[in-house]
């Protein structure tokens, strides 16, 4: 049998000087008894996996708002595809696989109804703004959890992984970097994927530099990346890929911004104009509303105000729930 602190020794043995060792983590901001099987790297990312915010990704667009077909990602989809490529990484570079996957199931707990089309709303309307990096935090320190305790009470480490995921933020761990890097590596392909399947895009409309070297399928373009980024961060302390690659990355990034995700066929005019009003009906109407909220969404509004209880509420909704509470109350 192994047990906890046969995993945590052997983590010296065959991870890199550089990888997060869950003997040293800094720790829970409540002090727990440790698990006799698990390290608690490993507990966190079961709290997170059976925790209500991550079934819900399930029901979460993607890019996509109005897909038609079974085969087009959403946030859970999409969480997997990072963690696979995310635990790639680190194993080839001998890091904690298990701290990793727990900030790459972490990730996206945030994000709100409609894909960014809803984020952005929020971050219209709402006091302060509304990033889904932060939401995500905020996910797992305030609103998941059970009847008697709020938060899932993660390491430090996961929780500075999930808030430091996306754009130029920077992770303290070299999990947490990796994390970042595969979020950008798995959304560029599977959206490259998704447009080509809903006809948005051809093979031959992509930009001709990175397709030869990545490669066409979207097999190729994945271990190409990865390549490039274990090849360039090995046995460094930072995690990066390639300069010259990372320039073809970008531009591949771009060409997805101006012919996908900003592309009307995509983002129809009248799917983004009825997310957004429903999100500010949603919105509007449970500041106004506090005691139709669910019970521990009301403590929420009772310390931290009405309008944060209803971004919370509301950026925990799945689509298709927000269209029927919406259709519901109007």
């Amino acid at each position: 049998m192994l047990f906890r602190e046969d995993i945590e020794n052997r983590e010296y043995d065959f991870l890199s000087e550089n990888a997060c060792k869950s003997r040293e983590s800094k720790g829970r901001e409540l002090p727990e008894v440790p698990c006799e099987y698990r390290t608690d790297f490993q507990r966190d990312r079961d709290r997170i996996i059976h925790s209500k915010a991550f079934r819900r990704l399930m029901h979460k667009t993607q890019v996509f708002l109005s897909p038609e077909g079974d085969h087009y990602r959403t946030r859970l989809t999409h969480t997997l595809e990072v963690a696979q490529i995310a635990r790639t990484i680190s194993r080839i570079l001998g890091l904690n696989e298990d701290l990793t996957e727990a900030i790459a199931m972490g990730h996206d707990l945030g994000h709100t109804p409609f894909g960014h089309s809803g984020e952005k709303v929020l971050n219209q309307i709402h006091p302060g703004g509304f990033r889904h990096n932060v939401q995500s935090l905020r996910v797992v320190e305030k609103i998941e959890g059970t009847s008697t305790t709020r938060g899932l009470n993660l390491t430090w480490e996961v929780r500075d992984g999930i808030v430091n995921h996306t754009g130029s933020l920077k992770a303290e761990t070299l999990e947490g970097q990796v994390v970042n890097i595969s979020d950008r590596i798995a959304y560029i392909n599977h959206d490259i994927d998704d447009a080509m399947r809903g006809g948005v895009i051809t093979l031959d409309m992509l930009p001709k530099l990175p397709m030869e070297f990545f490669g066409e399928r979207k097999s190729q373009r994945i271990t190409k990346m990865i390549e490039s980024v274990i090849s360039y961060s090995d046995g460094s302390n930072e995690i990066a890929m390639k300069p010259e690659d990372r320039k073809l990355l970008l531009e591949l990034r771009s060409f997805m911004f101006e012919h996908v995700y900003n592309n009307s066929v995509v983002k129809k005019k009248e799917d983004i104009n009825k997310a957004e009003e429903i999100i500010k009906y949603l919105y509007n109407y449970y500041i106004e509303h506090v005691e139709e909220l669910p019970e521990d969404v009301i403590e929420i509004a009772k310390e931290e105000g009405a309008n944060v209880a209803s971004k919370d509420y509301v950026a925990g909704m799945t689509d298709r729930f927000a269209m029927n509470k919406y259709e519901e109350l109007r």
